[in-house]
Parts: C-alpha cells; structure tokens; sequence
C-alpha cells in the first residue's frame, strides 16, 4: 500500500467520477520560487507522487527544499 492514502473512509474504494473542467484555484505558489504543473487533468496516485518526489529529491539532493501540496483523496488500488 502507498504510503499516501487516504486513512479512514467509509469504503475501501470511491466512485470513480468525472475529470471535467479545469482547476479554479490551487494554481498560484505558496512557498519557493519554482512549482512543478500536471499537463493534463486526471487523478494522481499516491505512488505516482511518492516517485515524483523522489526523483526530485534525488536531483536537488541537500540544495533546496521541497515542498509537496498534493494529496491523493481517493483511494486508488
């Protein structure tokens, strides 16, 4: 299991939903100078964050500070 998930819901899995629109808000910097943007709208797993956050740290390795904002509400198995 990620180590990002969701700890306590009602259900093991949620409804899958719809991916329709653009975001509203979330899309200015709150910390740093850089900020690193989704291409195409859609769902983030938790593994999909936890390797981009590693590949990140990797690459910056004692430099900078990373900050990850994002969270993966639905459970995705």
């Amino acid at each position: 299991m990620p180590a990002l998930a969701p700890s306590r819901t009602e259900y093991r899995k949620s409804m899958k939903g719809s991916r329709a629109g653009n975001a509203k808000r979330g899309n200015t910097l709150a910390f740093g100078e850089f900020g690193l943007q989704s291409l195409s709208r859609g769902p983030l797993t938790g593994q999909q964050i936890e390797a981009a956050r590693v590949t990140i740290a990797r690459h910056l390795k004692r430099k900078g500070k990373l900050w990850i904002r994002v969270f993966p509400h639905k459970p995705v198995t």
